[in-house]
Order: structure tokens, then sequence, then C-alpha cells
């Protein structure tokens, strides 16, 4: 099924994983309202599907919510064939699905490791992997991941993370170089947005680890300054950039 009415997304089918809250909500909801069909995929799948339902119901879009866990590369595999079939095909990738752990980085155990690096780092390979086989017999299509400025510098209390979300911008480049033959582009999206998962690190001391951003101070709103970037990054407008590390962060992490 495509999605109804105008839009700047207008038949664009598109995934978007952590679709449950958060930004992932926030960008599922952009999408439903600029006519894209959706299928939001998250671990939790009573949240995921009442999430998918209320945005359904605001947007008038059609939005559908698939239960997934990213680190699983045959769930995923799976989820996203699923969901291509539902919509017909996919054109766009949007793995936002992501955790933090902040430990000094002589505290990080094992199970922090493993934690980090299967949902942060296996999950963008799988999903990418997964969107890249449906997409690639259509000969276009964008994949959209989600990194961190803590992969590009230091901050202090986040070594374990820092180290997957680097991962996903070294992946990000050789992928875009590799895909780029078959028409698929992929970039990187580094935001600095109040979400859950930045809440709940205010709330348990972790907060320093979020500096005030040059803009304003305070982070940003998914809504307001993150969804209209999505939106065009997942539209023909982008159609000619690819490898590139677009931040949304107000000027926390400045790139070049």
């Amino acid at each position: 099924m495509r999605g109804t009415g105008g839009g700047q997304l207008q038949g664009k089918r598109i995934i978007v994983t952590g679709g449950a809250q958060g930004m992932g909500a926030s960008s599922v909801r952009a999408f439903a309202r600029e006519g894209a069909t959706v299928v939001a995929m998250d671990l939790q799948a009573q949240q995921g599907t009442a999430a998918a339902e209320r945005i359904a119901k605001e947007t008038g879009g059609d939005v559908a919510f698939l239960a997934a866990d990213v680190s699983d590369r045959a769930q995923v595999f799976d989820a996203v064939s699923e969901a291509a079939q539902r919509m017909g095909g996919l054109d766009v990738l949007v793995n936002v699905a992501g955790v933090q752990r902040a430990k000094p980085a002589e505290d990080l155990t094992e199970e922090d490791f493993d934690f980090l690096l299967n949902i942060n780092l296996r999950g963008t390979f799988y999903t990418n992997q997964a969107a890249f086989v449906a997409m690639k017999p259509a000969g276009s299509g964008a994949i959209i991941n989600f990194g961190s400025d803590s992969g590009m510098t230091a901050i202090r209390g986040l070594g374990g993370y820092s180290a997957t979300k680097g991962g996903v911008h070294a992946w990000t480049r050789t992928v875009a170089l590799e895909f780029a033959a078959h028409g698929v582009r992929v970039n990187t999206v580094v935001p600095a947005m109040k979400t859950p998962m930045t809440e709940s690190g205010q709330a348990d001391g972790r907060g320093n680890v979020y500096a005030k951003t040059p803009l304003g101070g305070a982070l940003g709103d998914p809504d307001r300054d993150l969804a209209p970037v999505m939106v065009f990054l997942a539209g023909d407008g982008s159609r000619f950039i690819t490898g590139q590390t677009i931040s949304v962060n107000g000027g926390l992490g400045m790139v070049r």
C-alpha cells in the first residue's frame, strides 16, 4: 500500500527502526505527514504498536508496526522482507535504534560491550544489509544511519558508546561507496535531541555528558529540529548526497 494525499514523500516506502518513541517516532510521524507509507520497527512491541496506531490517527497516513530485535540478523532480514512485501518495495531505511551506557572506561564490563555492540553496531550492519537487498533490484534507495558526536570526538564517560558510534560512521562511509553503484545512498545523521534516553541520562546523573549547544543551550526538539532534515534526506531533494555526516546538533560538535 502507498501513502495517501499529497506531500514531499508521496509514494515513498519507508522503514524506521527504533520507531516506538523518541527520534524514531518523530521520524515516523514526519514521514506519514508527508505522504509516505511507513513501517515502524522496535523491540518494544506494545509501545511500538500503540505509537504506530496513534501516529496513523494523527496524520491519516499508512503506518504499521513490526516487532524486531535489530541485534538478531535473522529477525532483521525477515522483518525487512515482510515490510517490503507489504509496501510493495522499499525506498528508505532509517536506523534510529540505539542504546547508551555511560561509565568510566575502566568500569565497562563484557556485558556492557556486548549490549552496545549488538544494538548500535551489529544493528546497523544487519538493517543496512537487509535494506540493500530489498533496494538493489530497483536500483535506488536511501539509508539513513544514526551516529553521534561521541563517535567523532572525546566525551567523558562514553567510551563504549563512542566506540560503537565511531564504527557506525566508518561503516556508513564504506557502504555508501559500495552501494552507490546500485543507486543506493547512505548517510549518517548526528543528532543532539531531547529524547527518553537523554532524559534518563540526566535523571541518573549522566547529564554532564550532554554539553550545552551553542544554539540556545538546550538539546533540540525531534519534531521541530530533526524531522524536517529527515524528510529532506528521505526525499528526492537529497539524491546527490551520499557518504556524508549531517550534524543536527545545534553546533554541539562541528564536523568540518
